[in-house]
């Protein structure tokens, strides 16, 4: 099965580049999960994001995030595992989980 990781990080938390995180064992660890990790990508933080909703036919931008929020989606990973059980157990070991963040785990349609 197939599930999206939204890893997540704490307002305020250090920002840290993806040059700095492939330098960290731990994230070395987590990608080396025999091949289930299938892609993925670091986000840029919430202060750089652009908001667009479109009332009409007017588009409205706004800076920023839609929600003022304590952690903010600073990343997504794609996995390809057996089961929920599995994806949950991957997304335990992710490194945000542990650094005040969290993980949410998402099934992909297909």
């Amino acid at each position: 099965m197939k599930y999206a990781l939204l890893f997540c990080s704490p307002v305020g938390g250090e920002e840290r580049s993806p040059a700095e995180h492939a330098g960290d064992p731990r994230f070395a660890a987590y990608f080396a999960q025999a091949g289930r990790v299938t892609g993925g990508a670091r986000l840029r933080p919430p202060a750089d994001a652009t908001t667009v909703r479109v009332r009409g036919d007017e588009v409205l931008l706004s800076d920023g995030p839609f929600a003022e929020t304590k952690e903010y989606i600073a990343g997504i990973d794609f996995i390809d595992v057996a089961d929920l059980d599995e994806a949950i157990a991957l997304a335990a070991r992710h490194p945000a989980a542990s650094d005040g963040g969290s993980v949410e785990v998402r099934p992909v349609w297909e």
